[in-house]
């Protein structure tokens, strides 16, 4: 609505055409970690504005033994938002991984969780066990196909090294999705002939993201939204703690390299994510 305030032409916003806007857009945060500290003190509202924002679902991958509690809380308190995962993260992989490995099972075989996750490599931060890093991925794998759940998988540095340790696995009860993807088109054209899914998170609003060429040359249909909340902020709030509301700028950046509308990109990749996880969301 235009008012004139004297000689002062005013564009006042409705504040319900903002929330219908909202109300419009359907999005699922694929993972994010709002279990850990830094959610501690405003979990309500951060919750709040991921449904203002269109969210209809977080997906929450488990680190290890020490961050199961917190994240079954988070999951207890919002039953139909946040949906947990199981898994052993690579960076928590150690030379007594098996131990932890058992517990991962035990608690998968109670069925309360939609993924096994967050597993898989990590060559950024040290190699020391590498060796131990490869058994573990391998072993959740399995898990995976045991329990007919979809993984989430880590590869900073990593992605020729996951894919070629996956493909000897690989068979159609394997289902999943490279969380936070930045690899190449090579590796993103590799992964989803292996029938996976492209984790987009707040990578693909930097400038050095280097992911346009990517988002151009992969179809909808094989993509999934994600924060990696509170990690990897997309710009404007890069470098400060990330949250699931956020995601409508993920999905605004993908839409604009596209060329489509917002809507459109947030009901597919919605859509995937349901299907990835066995899930339905509003609308289905």
């Amino acid at each position: 609505m235009l008012k004139v305030i004297g000689k002062t032409s005013v564009l006042v916003l409705r504040t319900s055409n903002i929330k219908s806007h909202f109300c419009c857009m359907r999005l699922v945060d694929s993972h994010a970690h709002i279990y850990l500290k830094e959610f501690n003190d405003d979990l309500n509202l951060i919750v709040d504005r991921a449904r203002e924002a269109g969210v209809e679902a977080i997906f929450m991958p488990n680190i290890d033994h020490s961050s199961i509690d917190e994240m079954l809380e988070v999951a207890q308190k919002y039953p139909d938002f946040c949906k947990p995962m199981m898994g052993l993260h690579p960076c928590s992989v150690t030379k007594d991984f098996e131990k932890d490995l058992y517990e991962v099972e035990d608690w998968l075989s109670k069925g309360e969780f939609v993924g096994v996750g967050e597993i898989g490599t990590d060559l950024y931060w040290d190699d020391t066990y590498w060796s131990e890093q490869q058994e573990a991925l391998k072993i959740q794998l399995e898990l995976a196909k045991k329990f007919a759940l979809p993984f989430a998988i880590h590869c900073r540095q990593s992605i020729d090294e996951t894919i070629a340790l996956i493909k000897p696995l690989n068979n159609k009860k394997l289902t999943g999705v490279f969380h936070c993807f930045t690899g190449n088109v090579e590796q993103a054209k590799e992964i989803i002939e292996m029938g996976f899914l492209l984790g987009i998170g707040g990578v693909a609003t930097f400038k050095n993201g280097n992911l346009e060429e990517v988002l151009e040359e992969t179809s909808l249909q094989d993509l999934v939204l994600e924060t990696d909340s509170p990690y990897l902020a997309p710009v404007p709030y890069r470098g400060k703690r990330n949250e699931p509301s956020y995601i409508n700028l993920v999905n605004t950046k993908i839409a604009n390299i596209k060329q489509i509308d917002a809507e459109d990109v947030g009901l597919a990749t919605t859509q995937n994510a349901n299907r990835l996880f066995k899930q339905i969301t509003y609308g289905g």
